[in-house]
């Protein structure tokens, strides 16, 4: 989410940082499905992105994986926050330096190349946001490097989410881990809450102080999504009005999943069969 554009169209619009919603249990039955749905979309392309296929043919499979497979609504199709025109597209695809909101286009990938696909399926009325990265055949170690710190950094993110924390704790945790490993963190964009409208309170940031910003509670669910760079953490926008990239042209990584906390921790929403190996020191019940 880019903090400077918090409205759009369609009923998506974020809401009041005072007007954090407590989901039901029918809203979080409704989300875990939502949620689950997204990351099967993300397991069905796994196979399809290999060197050659472009991301425009990524995008067809997954657009019509999710409407006539799943009977979702793929989210990000004409969004269109204010100042911005429809996004033209299913799902992101940021390729190299690309941050976030990488346009599928008809550019073939390569070898070395690594991909985030950034999902977000509506089913019910629900969202269920998630992305991945991507390797496309033989990558470099510092590609291999940034994907599993990146990675790393959005589980102990989660890992930390429980009634009584900050979200500032998230970010500082975020933070410590990805700049320890000599990487930067991207500040212009974070994760956000989600339900039945795509972007809402609160603000998730990747980086901050410990005690900081909200406390959450049970039944609050956001997305936690660190954008990750090689380089330094400065972005720049490109002419599209959407793709974001890294302005020293380093390599950008990020993962994203889709939280509710519980009343003793966590659960991810957007798990499935295919998703991979989780870190060492995450253990889910």
């Amino acid at each position: 989410m880019l903090l400077e554009n918090c409205a759009d169209q369609r009923g998506y619009y974020v809401i009041s940082m005072e007007s954090i919603t407590i989901k039901t249990a029918e809203d979080i039955a409704g989300m875990r499905v939502a949620g689950r749905l997204a990351s099967e979309v993300l397991d069905y392309i796994t196979p399809f992105v290999k060197p050659g296929i472009t991301t425009a043919e990524l995008d067809k499979l997954c657009h019509d994986y999710m409407v006539n497979v799943q009977g979702t609504v793929p989210a990000p199709l004409n969004y269109c926050p204010p100042g911005y025109t429809p996004y033209p597209k299913s799902v992101c695809t940021s390729v190299n330096d690309v941050i976030c909101h990488g346009i599928p286009n008809d550019k073939p990938l390569k070898d070395g190349d690594v991909v985030n696909i950034d999902v977000t399926v509506i089913k019910d009325g629900y969202h269920g946001d998630t992305s991945r990265m991507f390797h496309v055949g033989n990558t470099s170690i510092l590609a291999k490097r940034l994907s599993q710190i990146t990675y790393e950094c959005l589980w102990i993110g989660i890992a930390k989410v429980k009634p009584g924390v900050h979200l500032g704790d998230i970010g500082f945790a975020i933070q410590q881990h990805a700049e320890k490993a000599g990487y930067s963190v991207v500040r212009e964009f974070c994760g956000h809450g989600i339900g039945k409208i795509f972007h809402e309170a609160p603000q998730v940031m990747h980086y901050g102080k410990p005690g900081t910003m909200e406390k959450l509670e049970a039944g609050m669910i956001f997305t936690i999504e660190p954008m990750i760079n090689a380089g330094k953490r400065d972005i720049k926008t490109m002419p599209d009005g959407w793709t974001v990239k890294t302005k020293d042209r380093s390599l950008s990584a990020q993962w994203e999943h889709t939280i509710v906390v519980t009343e003793d921790g966590f659960e991810v929403l957007t798990m499935s069969d295919g998703y991979p190996a989780l870190p060492d020191f995450i253990t889910l019940k």
